[in-house]
């Protein structure tokens, strides 16, 4: 049984992005354009808007004065769903750096092996970066009610005391303020961490580590706050009106678990393709585990904000769920349950026994139940708020997710290529290779 931990494994390993990845890549991008370019012809013609007629009935009239202060406009679609990708994948590649961070803090030794992965998905987090300041600098008043012309004036007929009441927060300047420091910071201190463990491939030692041990321990502290007001600025802002004291632990609970699931899946594809070697079934068992338990944390947190909404059963409150059940149609409801169902029910009946957090096909299962499960949770989140009954699931949603997803694959393998694979002169390193749970 343990025979094979003690064997001496190569840790010089170089990945290689081959031209035959790349030529896919850039084919699942053409494909993604061409559907959303497809998607947007549809819409432009006035496609995409079969839920008009139960929407009229009155569920889109109740919500007119939290969302309709605009006439809508089908490019409005568009800029959703940009801003879901992006606040999703977002979230993913942080995670990785907050995974490094919590690993460096509690000196975790099991995790060395593989931690170039983590230290890898931080370097997407320009591309949405730039798509969220973009849209929030000249799209705003698309996406957010509080950035509608005359909201905060008393003297507007578009005024509304409510969200006046918030303009202390809620004002364009503060929150581009915001949107800027969320990502220096983040980006900033992963690029230290970065350089600090490619100096360490070279030069050994253990001064590197203890110095990215501070600026893990700096970033934690930095996440703490910003994984909450980023969510609110990102999502919760969205509903004006609403809001949900759990709502930054429930945001951070669903990157976490999405980041969590990116991670195992890379780990297992690459030793699938004869890298990692030195990965083990118990690091898998140990991947398996967090999968399952941060599962059942992000399904806590999501009952525990639905139950105390629901039991109370105010109506400024209630009304999230409202519209996400019955409202506008009732086109949110299926997004609602599908999210429950990949990214509580799936993964925890899968995970469940030793034997599966073992198995490479079964952590796959789980990992993409868990990846199109917490896409949904962002969707359910931000289009009945932005788009309402003009939602859907369509040409353009797919583009944008296989569009995301191969730009995201893309800079992830080219970050792995630019250093060892497996961290070289990691002080943790010969614990990781012998890592063994019975």
């Amino acid at each position: 049984m343990g025979a094979h931990h003690h064997e001496v494994v190569s840790v010089e390993e170089q990945f290689e992005f081959t031209a035959d990845s790349k030529r896919n890549l850039l084919i699942g991008m053409g494909i993604g354009a061409a559907l959303v370019l497809v998607g947007a012809y549809i819409l432009s013609q006035g496609g995409g808007h079969d839920h008009d007629a139960h929407a009229a009935a009155g569920h889109a009239a109740e919500h007119a004065h939290e969302h309709g202060a605009h006439a809508y406009h089908w490019t409005k679609r568009i800029i959703a769903n940009l801003w879901v990708n992006s606040v999703y994948f977002a979230g993913i590649s942080i995670i990785g750096m907050f995974f490094l961070s919590y690993n460096n803090l509690a000196q975790a030794g099991w995790s060395a092996v593989f931690r170039r992965i983590p230290e890898a998905m931080p370097s997407f987090l320009p591309i949405p970066a730039i798509i969220i300041l973009v849209l929030a600098v000249f799209f705003g008043d698309q996406l957010f009610h509080w950035m509608h012309e005359g909201i905060m004036d008393p003297q507007s007929p578009n005024y509304d005391a409510v969200i006046a009441g918030k303009q202390g927060f809620l004002n364009k300047p503060f929150f581009i303020i915001r949107l800027v420091l969320y990502f220096s910071l983040w980006y900033g201190l992963w690029r230290v961490l970065r350089s600090l463990s490619i100096q360490e491939d070279e030069i050994g030692g253990t001064d590197n580590y203890e110095k990215a041990i501070k600026y893990g321990t700096a970033f934690l502290v930095v996440f703490a706050v910003t994984s909450s007001t980023s969510a609110w600025d990102f999502v919760m802002s969205i509903d004006t009106h609403w809001f949900s004291t759990m709502f930054g632990w429930y945001t951070l609970a669903s990157w976490h678990v999405a980041g969590l699931a990116t991670m195992t899946l890379t780990i297992v594809t690459l030793k699938e393709r004869g890298y990692l070697k030195a990965v083990n079934e118990s690091h898998l068992h140990d991947l398996g585990k967090f999968c399952f338990a941060f599962t059942i944390f992000w399904t806590y947190v999501w009952f525990a904000q639905f139950l105390l909404i629901y039991y109370a059963n105010l109506p400024e409150e209630a009304i999230y769920y409202r519209e996400r059940f019955t409202g506008y149609g009732g086109i949110y409801k299926a997004p609602f349950f599908i999210n429950i169902l990949l990214n509580f029910v799936i993964p925890f009946l899968v995970l469940m026994t030793r034997d599966s957090k073992r198995t490479p096909l079964i952590l796959k299962i789980a990992c993409w139940s868990i990846l199109a499960g917490h896409y949904f949770d962002f969707y359910t989140n931000i289009m009945p708020g932005t788009v309402g009954e003009n939602g859907g699931f369509g040409a353009v949603e797919f583009g944008f997710i296989l569009l995301f997803t191969c730009a995201f694959i893309w800079t992830i393998s080219n970050q792995l290529t630019k250093a060892n694979l497996i961290p070289r002169n990691h002080p943790m390193l010969e614990e990781s290779l012998h890592h063994d749970i019975a």
